[in-house]
């Protein structure tokens, strides 16, 4: 192979790489308490059901979710999924992250997978696959795409309870994220949303 003069080939190759990741666009819809958290210490998202529903509103949920082509979630989150009836995703394809988890139910296995790379690693795998928008689910997989500067925008739909403890939405990060709000919305039972695009460095 012949080199040319000052060319860094892995500089190269990572700009590539992130130009394929930046192809495709990577976005959380998440409820959480008032206190940060998405579920009770134990996975219970009973408190969730509190209170007073929105005749005829379910938050842009329904266009959030006809807009996506693809979910990403943990092992847990998949889990407590599994435990809903039905299953509420219907043919969308679904990406469960877990080095543990070997099966998938025989009803599902059309439509969901198990992977175990890391997120930029995923990311580029989908975008070569032709999908266009994911839909993050669960914490911790929630902080480790936000660690690797992958996720795009959030849309946090804030629940008038405290619950003490539980499983948190955020957690450590080595630099800072900064966000541009986007959008506010608040209804009469005192839920409130906020949608947020995440500001990344260009690439350079």
């Amino acid at each position: 192979m012949i080199k040319k003069p000052g060319l860094v080939l892995g500089f190269a190759v990572s700009q590539e790489r992130r130009g394929i990741i930046q192809a495709i666009r990577v976005s959380v819809f998440i409820a959480v308490s008032l206190d940060g958290f998405i579920a009770r210490p134990d996975g219970d998202v009973s408190w969730l059901e509190s209170i007073e529903p929105i005749p005829g509103d379910d938050a842009g949920y329904a266009a959030f979710f006809n807009a996506i082509d693809v979910l990403v979630m943990g092992r847990g989150t998949f889990e407590k999924v599994l435990t809903f009836d039905p299953w509420p995703y219907g043919n969308k394809p679904v990406v469960v992250l877990s080095r543990s988890l070997t099966a998938v139910p025989k009803e599902l296995a059309d439509h969901v997978r198990i992977e175990s790379s890391a997120p930029d690693e995923l990311i580029e795998k989908l975008a070569a696959e032709g999908f266009q928008h994911v839909y993050l689910d669960g914490g911790r997989v929630i902080q480790s795409f936000l660690a690797a500067g992958l996720v795009d925008d959030l849309c946090i739909t804030t629940i008038p309870i405290l619950i003490g403890a539980g499983r948190p939405l955020f957690g450590p990060l080595d630099d800072d994220i900064k966000l541009r709000l986007v959008e506010l919305r608040s209804w009469h039972n005192s839920m409130q949303q906020s949608t947020y695009h995440v500001l990344k460095e260009p690439l350079g």
